[in-house]
């Protein structure tokens, strides 16, 4: 039975520049049927395959269940027959707007199994890509949002950023997307000339662009009628799903493996974790927002700091792991990444773990849709930041 227990019939003015007025007729409920409704999946060229089962009540969502494994390709099997260099290729893919930072978190894991010093400069340079690659991450996430509440002219403006980034990134790397840039000891091969000042040209770029994003967005009253209030998430169930990311800052938790527990040089540099109140779709996506203009100002901070030398180690033919095991946790742009690796000592990782960020973010999303109505279902969706192959792998 729905809880809409009134009729409403709007009345025009009668006179020329009077309101509309609104007469409430009876005070009995409405019969409603309930029924299962399928949402998905969706075609790859969005955030992936991904499907969603509503129970609905009316109009009202009274269940939510996630159907996921459309995309599931085995990433952490296959990585048992490839060697420590190898797998670089595989994991830079399950999350395919974040292949940088996908890749440095193995490479920060076979890094410490075989106790390897990486040079200063490389350690820098991994900052500098992993921030502009968050950015470019983010970008895309707040266009694809902003479309699926119906407003098409911020995806063009993130665009026109993203293409900016990409070709940065790939005169550095040779690839706009799968970058397989890192090898254990370092990077492939140092910047090319010219890079640092482009990166410089195109931070100042972004400073001035960066505001049309807030004018467009956060300040268009639709946007906030849609977004404030929907989908509320406290920090305590945040935490008990294992969400991370602008999903769990945005309930007030600043938990970030950046400033809690730092890796390459991000204790050398300030980091700052924009931070929600409510928990709920705009301050999900105000996060996000927030978090771009961080990454701007840690490029910065890498820009005075980029230091002369080496980028790599020599390697041998053969790179082999003593026997052991090891766990590593990143910052990713969609939350935190952890990668277990074992070694039995051969050339081949005995086992890869992976704890994406993706699939913790997802198992939030049931809670988050409990009770709201399906136009609003669409902006708990689209506030939830993931990408499928990072949730199937």
């Amino acid at each position: 039975m729905s809880d809409l227990s009134t009729r409403e019939r709007i009345h025009p003015g009668t006179a020329p520049g009077e309101d509309f007025h609104l007469e409430i007729i009876g005070d009995g409920d409405f019969d409603t049927a309930e029924m299962s409704l399928s949402i998905g999946p969706a075609h790859p060229a969005t955030h992936g395959v991904f499907r969603i089962v509503l129970d609905m009540d009316g109009e009202r969502v009274i269940g939510a269940r996630p159907v996921i494994g459309y995309m599931h390709r085995g990433f952490e099997k296959l990585a048992e027959y490839r060697d420590f260099r190898q797998i670089m290729a595989l994991v830079n893919r399950h999350d395919w707007l974040s292949g940088f930072s996908n890749e440095l978190g193995v490479a920060l894991a076979v890094e410490q199994m075989l106790e390897m010093e990486v040079p200063d400069r490389a350690q820098w340079i991994r900052m500098l890509i992993a921030e502009w690659n968050r950015v470019l991450n983010h970008l895309m996430f707040i266009g694809s949002f902003a479309i699926e509440l119906g407003a098409i002219t911020p995806m063009f403006y993130a665009f026109r950023e993203r293409e900016d980034i990409q070709h940065l990134l790939e005169s550095a790397t040779g690839g706009r997307l799968h970058f397989t840039y890192n090898q254990p000891g370092g990077l492939k091969i140092d910047l090319p000339k010219g890079f640092m000042q482009q990166s410089v040209d195109l931070l100042a770029q972004l400073r001035k662009r960066t505001p049309d994003f807030t004018d467009l967005i956060l300040g268009n009253e639709i946007f906030q009628a849609r977004t404030k209030g929907v989908g509320p998430l406290p920090a305590d169930v945040a935490l008990s799903y294992g969400v991370t990311g602008p999903t769990l800052h945005a309930t007030g938790v600043p938990e970030d493996s950046r400033v809690t527990e730092p890796y390459l040089k991000y204790d050398e540099v300030d980091v700052h974790v924009p931070l929600g109140e409510n928990g709920d779709s705009f301050d999900r996506f105000s996060c996000l927002l927030g978090r771009i203009d961080a990454s701007l100002d840690i490029i910065q901070q890498i820009h005075d700091h980029m230091p002369a030398g080496p980028v790599n180690q020599k390697l041998p033919k053969m790179v082999k792991a003593p026997e052991g095991s090891t766990y590593v946790r990143t910052e990713n742009p969609l939350g935190q990444l952890g990668y277990w690796l074992e070694s039995d000592g051969g050339r081949t990782p005995w086992r890869l773990k992976m704890r994406t960020p993706s699939f913790s973010n997802v198992q939030a999303i049931p809670y988050l849709l409990n009770g709201v109505l399906v136009p609003d279902a669409v902006a708990v969706l689209g506030s939830v930041f993931f990408v499928v192959g990072d949730i199937d792998r």
